[in-house]
């Protein structure tokens, strides 16, 4: 996916955390380009197992960040394992922003490595909302292990430029569609 396409992504996505949020916000450049597109005022906690997004919030004067730990899992720069998983079952969050390998209508979110997907689904779990930041290339393919059931996912941050076809299964399963 194109920097361009990550940029309007995390802008997009930004725009939904409200002053006074809880939020998981997940490992990945596609996340790291949404608290780049932070508000500068806004006031809210960020928890993550992603060290880049943590160091990316460092400067953020009114976001206070909670790093949640773990083996690191080098591939995707995250804490995964149970220490993370752990960390998580403290926690409820309003909100979490996940970014993942593949979001298909049947196969739900899933993506390539196991742990990982095991510390998506926690996270899921202690969140009251999920809200997956998928690039069009992600939309309508799945990977070998299942984060959560599409039923699980209450929105989807993508391109404005993923056709209606493509979108249609996500809209008809009640998905609160933010096109970038």
């Amino acid at each position: 996916m194109a920097v361009d396409d990550k940029s309007a992504i995390g802008r997009v996505a930004a725009q939904l955390i409200q002053p006074g949020q809880v939020v998981f916000i997940d490992g990945g450049t596609t996340s790291a380009q949404l608290v780049r597109h932070l508000p500068w005022d806004l006031q809210a906690t960020v928890i993550t197992h992603s060290p880049s997004v943590a160091v990316e919030l460092s400067t953020h004067p009114g976001v206070e960040v909670i790093m949640l730990g773990g083996r690191l899992f080098k591939h995707s720069v995250v804490g995964v394992g149970s220490a993370t998983v752990e960390a998580i079952r403290q926690v409820r969050a309003d909100v979490y922003f996940m970014g993942v390998c593949s979001v298909h209508p049947e196969a739900g979110l899933s993506t390539g490595d196991f742990e990982e997907a095991c510390v998506k689904r926690a996270l899921s779990a202690a969140a009251a909302e999920t809200i997956v930041l998928a690039s069009p290339e992600k939309l309508a393919t799945a990977s070998p292990y299942q984060v959560i059931p599409l039923d699980e996912l209450s929105g989807l941050v993508t391109m404005a430029s993923v056709s209606e076809e493509i979108l249609a299964p996500y809209r008809k399963r009640g998905i609160s569609i933010h096109l970038a």
